[in-house]
């Protein structure tokens, strides 16, 4: 017995979402792999994160306005700092770089879920 294939079948097309899903576990394998300080700070950088993702949020601008980022990395600071030794610039500039980066991430996301029409 000869069973045909509809086309769509016998040349399967690759996963539409298979690529986020690698990028999206490479991401967290990265972050898994900071140092010990860095993993302590992330939740707080996360926090502050999700309480600015929303619609028109200044995150998404296209150019963020500096001092709505440095309040926003001091107001991780002030919570980073209690749990820390010895906090000082050290902390602050670390901060500063996990929240751009984290803030990097979720804007091209942004961008890349904001263009697919369903």
């Amino acid at each position: 017995m000869d069973i045909k294939l509809p086309y769509y079948m016998a040349y399967p097309m690759p996963l539409l979402y298979d690529d986020e899903r690698i990028d999206r576990r490479d991401f967290e394998y990265m972050k898994s792999m900071y140092p010990a300080t860095a993993k302590r700070v992330l939740p707080y950088v996360e926090e502050e994160c999700d309480r600015m993702e929303y619609d028109c949020s200044m995150m998404y601008d296209e150019y963020p306005d500096q001092l709505q980022l440095m309040l926003m990395g001091r107001r991780i600071y002030d919570r980073a700092k209690e749990k820390e030794e010895n906090p000082g610039d050290w902390l602050r500039d670390l901060i500063q770089v996990m929240l751009y980066q984290e803030m990097y991430k979720r804007r091209s996301d942004h961008r890349k879920y904001r263009r697919k029409y369903f």
